[in-house]
């Protein structure tokens, strides 16, 4: 891949990723629809697997990935023929049924985006929640409010 197409499918890739961001955040499940491949597989924060997007789309559904805020700071990019794979660290404040809700949440994530036919769509993705330093707490955690 030339310096310019991975420049221009580098931009493709980040723009996506926020538009997943944001249709996660806003609970927009025509956006996240075209945005996922119907064969998304998920290893979730809650160590299980959600098979498909329409798994995915379900516990979105149930209220079960509910954000108030929703942070990602993508640390790097790396593409493989027709594969792009995105890695980083997220932030999320859940709330209502979601797990941890009332808390803020720190994670890594790993988002897999497969093109075909000159469309990309995330085909996997892999998130886990990062314990605390010893000592620390997680700013806006129940266990940080409950002690001030």
């Amino acid at each position: 891949m030339s310096k310019e197409n991975f420049n221009r499918e580098e931009d493709v890739i980040r723009q996506l990723e926020e538009q997943e961001r944001q249709a996660v955040l806003q609970q927009d499940l025509a956006a996240l629809e075209r945005l996922w491949a119907e064969e998304l597989i998920v290893n979730n924060p809650q160590n299980q697997i959600s098979p498909s997007r329409g798994a995915v789309v379900e516990l979105v559904k149930r209220g079960l990935i509910r954000y108030t805020a929703f942070e990602r700071r993508i640390e790097s990019i790396r593409f493989s023929a027709d594969i792009a794979i995105v890695m980083g660290a997220e932030t999320v404040e859940p709330v209502g049924d979601a797990p941890r809700a009332g808390g803020t949440v720190e994670r890594r994530f790993t988002n897999i985006w497969g093109k075909q036919d000159a469309t990309w769509h995330m085909i996997a993705r892999h998130a886990n929640v990062i314990a605390p330093a010893p000592g620390h707490s997680a700013i806006g955690s129940k266990e940080s409010k409950a002690s001030s």
